[in-house]
């Protein structure tokens, strides 16, 4: 562990929040001390997550591949009817699904974090950031493995890419920071309540059918306007048509969330940071 990040961090039992200031500066100074243990961190984490595994980082997108072959399946059979798309239909789903498990990782990665990590941080005076930006750096490499499929589902089903995919990386990180600031928020509550993280999981999964993930954007109805609603809607959406090429549908939603995510991100890297005395003096008893 670098001795910086080992040495930066003093809890005190003084509220941080009556020195803005100081607090912000010791954040950001926080974050780079931790950067050679986070990595460390990360390197660990994927490792391990591979080592006893015959397929490998396969298993990042074997879900997404599933999910894909059984809705063309069932769209074929005409059990399922999802509306048009401008893509063939398993390139579409393949695309949303990679996108999706991107935010959900970015979201569970601080609870993830926190829970697993909490007797390091208890027992070394390391910066509480490394644990999370190890697991953010987690979702980004997951991301790039499962956008090789991507790419060659793309290729295979003959779909154009156009040059504003250039683009997208940007609108993909706008999501990890969207999951970053909401599992900044949830990630010392679920330390200190299970129900948080029981909670966490049947809101995802109820989140992923209001996400048009593997579904157009409805019109019209109440369903079209909790889709909306959502805020990983106008991220997925747009992230999809940059790559494609196709007219941005939602380029002021798009721009709003954005804003919202940043805003989340600082506020919850915030409540994150003050809220840790809490946790560790909790794990410790």
């Amino acid at each position: 562990m670098g001795e910086q990040a080992m040495n930066e961090v003093v809890y005190t039992s003084e509220s941080r929040l009556g020195h803005p200031g100081q607090l912000l500066r010791e954040m950001l100074a926080d974050l780079r001390a931790s950067r050679e243990l986070a990595w460390r961190l990360m390197t660990r984490n994927i490792r391990v997550q591979y080592r006893r595994s015959v397929l490998g980082a396969a298993w990042s997108f074997i879900p997404a591949v599933a999910t894909a072959v059984a809705l063309t399946l069932a769209t074929k059979a005409r059990i399922l009817n999802v509306g048009d798309t401008f893509m063939p239909y398993p390139a579409y789903v393949l695309f949303g699904m990679t996108l999706w498990q991107t935010f959900l990782d970015a979201l569970n990665g601080p609870v993830q974090a926190l829970a697993a990590e909490t007797n390091l941080l208890a027992k070394f005076n390391v910066a509480p950031e490394a644990i999370v930006v190890s697991k953010l750096g987690e979702a980004l490499f997951n991301c790039l493995v499962r956008s090789v499929l991507v790419a060659a589902a793309l290729a295979w089903y003959q779909v154009p890419v156009a040059w504003t995919a250039l683009l997208a990386p940007p609108a993909v990180a706008a999501m990890i920071v969207l999951g970053a600031g909401m599992g900044l928020f949830l990630a010392p509550l679920s330390a200190l309540y299970q129900d948080v993280s029981k909670t966490l999981a049947i809101v995802t999964s109820f989140g992923f059918f209001l996400t048009p993930v593997v579904y157009p954007v409805p019109t019209r109805g109440l369903f079209a306007l909790l889709v909306n609603l959502n805020p990983v809607t106008p991220l997925l959406v747009t992230t999809r048509e940059l790559v494609t090429g196709a007219p941005l549908s939602q380029p002021v939603a798009f721009a709003g969330v954005v804003l919202l995510s940043v805003v989340l991100l600082l506020t919850g890297w915030i409540a994150y940071r003050v809220s840790m005395p809490i946790v560790l003096e909790r794990g410790r008893s």
